[in-house]
This record gives C-alpha cells, structure tokens and sequence, in this order.
C-alpha cells in the first residue's frame, strides 16, 4: 500500500478562532502569567525578611512606573484567571454548556476580570 500523506491534527489555518479556544488560551497565559509575578512577590519578602536597608532599596525598585505596569498585568492576571476558574465551577455543576450561554459566561469573564483591574489598580496601586 502507498502511504497517504495526511495531516496529523488541523491546523490553525483551516479554523477560526472561537471564543471558547481563545479564552482557553488566555487562561493558560494568564497562569504563567501569575506564576512570573511571583517573582516580584518573592523579591519582596525577601527584602522585608533581609532588613531595612534591602527593603528601601526594594521599595525603590518596586515603585517604578514599568514596575507598576506589571502589577497591572498581573492583577488583570488573578482576576481573569480568578473568574475564568468561576465560570469553570459552574461547569462543573453542569450548568451553561448551551452555545449561546457559553459565549456569554465568556464575555462576562472578561468585562469581569477587566473592570476589576481598573478598580483595583486606581485604588491600590496608582
């Protein structure tokens, strides 16, 4: 027999991108996303646990304006994935699986995870 030479899985060219695949996507983004933050996090409490000289020089650091970008970044981070995990529950109880409800639950997933950021960076960090 001539072996057919067949694609083994299709590839992104031939779907479009769904909400579904895309917020599954920025789920798993969002994750790494919060796993990098941890640095920042772990370079805090180093310096809090080092003394007070590490400590100003990392509160220095800490309050750059690029810096405070990224907390932006990752707060957006904990919230998305925060309710993306949520809206995953819900599915767990077997709710929200028809088409329509399931792109809905999405856009409620971003405007949520979105408009918690902008609350949380104007009060807590700018």
């Amino acid at each position: 027999m001539d072996k057919v030479e067949r694609p083994l899985s299709p590839h992104l060219q031939v779907y479009r991108p769904q909400i579904t695949s895309v917020l599954s996507i920025l789920h798993r983004a969002t994750g790494l996303g919060l796993s990098a933050g941890l640095i920042l996090l772990v370079y805090w409490l180093t310096s809090l646990a080092t003394g007070t000289e590490a400590y100003a020089a990392a509160a220095t650091i800490l309050a750059a304006t690029w810096i405070k970008i990224g907390y932006v970044v990752c707060c957006f981070c904990f919230f998305y994935h925060l309710a993306n995990g949520l809206r995953h529950l819900v599915w767990d109880l077997g709710y929200g699986f028809e088409p329509a409800q399931i792109a809905f639950g999405g856009w409620v997933v971003v405007v949520t995870a979105a408009t918690a950021t902008l609350i949380y960076s104007f009060l807590a960090i700018f």
